[in-house]
C-alpha cells in the first residue's frame, strides 16, 4: 500500500496566524516562512519570521513543534529567538515570492504565485507547489474561517518552478543557467517578452553564461525588446553580442540603434563580421538585400558532389541557408542550384553542373518584400538566391527571413504563446 499524500498547508493560512507556546497560549504572530533554495526539487523550510511585541524575530524550524492553519506551536518552554537578519541564499516566501511571477519550466510560461503550498514530507516541512489560480487571493481577502473552505486550484509542482530573485539583493542569488538551458531559445525569448524589464534582465543575465545561447535568444526577441536590453549595455558588450549573431540579424538590430551609437558599435565588431554587416546596412531593409544573409555556399560547376557535401558539413552558416548549394560558371555568375537531398542521391564524383537544376529562380537585391514572397510562394522555395546586375550571387533569403515580416505583429501573443498564466 502506498503512503498517503501529505496534508498541504497554504502559505496564506500560515502567514499572520498565531504563534503559540507549548501551553497553547498566544505569544506572537507568524509573519513569514524562510526557505533556502539549494537546488533541491522541494526546498525545506528553514525557519519562520515571527513578531513578538514590536520585535521581528527569527524562529528556527527546529524550535517549531508543528505548523497548521491555526498557527505555529513552539517546541518547548524556552526557544532561542534571535533578531531576524536575512542570510545569503534565503528567501521569504510571502515577502519575496507571493503574488510575483515565477517561471514554469514545463511549458516555458510565467505563472503568478497566488498561493504557495507547503507540506510535511518525512517529518520536514517543504515547499511542494504553487497555485496560480485566484484561490490564494481569495483566501487572503476572506476571514480565516471562510478562507479554510476555499479549495486549491490546479497546483504546479515546485520541482518545475524557478523564481525571480533579482529583486532581493540581499539573497545574493540569480536564476541558475542550467535550468533555463533546458528550454529552446524561442521559449526563453517568449519568457523575456512576457516578463517585466527587471525579470527579463534576470533571464538574460542567466543565459549570458552561454554566449551562443544568449545570442540565439536575442535573435528570437522582437526588435523592441532587443533594443531595450542593449541600451543598457556598453558598446563593447553590444558588439560582443552582435558578433555571435547571424550577420543579417546583427545588421537588422544595428540599423535600429540611435545614429550616434551605430558607428561605435559597428567599429567594435570583429573585422569579418563588421565587413558583412556594413555591406548589409547599405541595402534598404525592406528589400531582398536588406533581408538576405551573406552566408551561403557557391561552388564552380566543375566541383564534385563530394566537395559540395563537405562544404555543407564544415560551413558555419545557419542551417536554413545550407539546404541548397548554389553553382556558378567560370565567370562567377549563378547558373544552378542543387538541394542537399539531390546531392545525397548523386554519385560523389559527379560534377555539380550535371546535378544542379539550371537557371534557378533568383531575385535582385533591390526587389521589395512582396516580390520576394511572391517568388518564394510561386516556386515553393525555402531559399532564394539574391543576385546583382551581373547575375553574381550576393546573398540568400530563406523562408524564416520573411515569415516574421509577413505574420501579424504580436502573433505569438495572439495565439497565447509566452503569455503569463493567470
Amino acid at each position: 500500500m502506498s503512503a498517503p499524500e501529505p496534508a498541504v498547508l497554504h502559505l496564506s493560512s500560515l502567514v499572520r496566524s498565531a504563534l503559540r507556546d507549548a501551553r497553547g497560549e498566544r505569544v506572537g504572530r507568524v509573519e513569514d516562512a524562510i526557505v533556502r533554495l539549494d537546488g533541491q526539487a522541494h526546498p525545506p523550510v528553514t525557519g519562520l519570521v515571527v513578531s513578538i511585541g514590536r520585535r521581528e524575530l527569527f524562529l528556527p524550524i527546529g524550535g517549531v513543534a508543528g505548523l497548521s492553519s491555526d498557527g505555529a506551536h513552539l517546541a518547548g518552554e524556552t526557544v532561542d529567538l534571535g533578531r531576524f537578519e536575512r542570510r545569503p541564499g534565503e528567501l521569504l516566501l510571502a515577502r519575496d515570492l507571493s503574488s510575483r511571477h515565477l517561471i514554469n519550466l514545463v511549458g516555458a510560461r510565467l505563472i503568478r504565485a497566488n498561493e504557495i503550498e507547503l507540506a510535511c514530507v518525512d517529518g520536514e516541512w517543504r515547499v511542494v507547489g504553487v497555485d496560480p489560480s485566484g484561490k490564494g487571493v481569495l483566501r487572503r481577502l476572506l476571514p480565516r474561517a471562510l478562507a479554510r473552505r476555499v479549495r486549491s486550484g490546479p497546483v504546479v509542482d515546485w520541482a518545475s518552478i524557478e523564481p525571480f530573485v533579482a529583486h532581493v539583493p540581499s539573497a545574493r542569488m540569480r536564476i541558475p543557467y542550467r535550468k533555463l538551458a533546458r528550454l529552446r531559445a524561442a521559449e526563453i525569448a517568449d519568457l523575456v517578452e512576457a516578463a517585466s524589464h527587471e525579470e527579463g534582465e534576470e533571464i538574460i543575465e542567466a543565459v549570458g553564461q552561454d554566449h551562443e545561447l544568449e545570442a540565439d535568444v536575442f535573435e528570437e526577441l522582437d526588435p523592441e525588446h532587443q533594443l531595450e536590453f542593449l541600451r543598457e549595455r556598453s558598446d563593447d558588450e553590444a558588439a560582443r553580442l552582435l558578433a555571435t549573431m547571424a550577420p543579417d540579424d546583427a545588421a537588422d538590430l544595428l540599423a535600429d540603434f540611435d545614429q550616434q551609437r551605430r558607428l561605435p558599435v559597428l567599429d567594435a565588431l570583429p573585422p569579418k563580421q563588421r565587413s558583412k554587416v556594413r555591406a548589409l546596412l547599405s541595402y534598404n531593409p525592406e528589400t531582398a538585400g536588406g533581408l538576405m544573409s551573406p552566408d551561403f555556399i557557391l561552388l564552380p560547376e566543375s566541383s564534385p558532389v563530394s566537395a559540395a557535401l563537405e562544404a555543407v558539413r564544415t560551413s558555419e552558416a545557419a542551417p536554413e541557408a545550407l539546404s541548397t548549394v548554389f553553382v556558378s560558371d567560370d565567370s562567377g555568375r549563378l547558373v544552378g542550384a542543387a538541394s542537399v537531398v539531390r546531392l545525397l542521391r548523386s554519385e560523389p564524383d559527379d560534377p555539380l553542373g550535371s546535378v544542379a537544376e539550371r537557371d534557378p529562380v533568383s531575385v535582385r537585391a533591390d526587389a521589395d518584400l512582396q516580390a520576394v514572397v511572391r517568388k518564394m510562394s510561386d516556386f515553393n522555395l525555402s531559399a532564394t538566391p539574391v543576385v546583382d546586375a551581373e547575375h553574381r550571387m550576393v546573398g540568400v533569403v530563406t523562408v524564416d527571413d520573411v515569415l516574421e515580416l509577413v505574420l501579424p505583429s504580436g502573433w505569438r501573443r495572439d495565439f497565447g504563446m509566452g503569455a503569463p498564466e493567470k
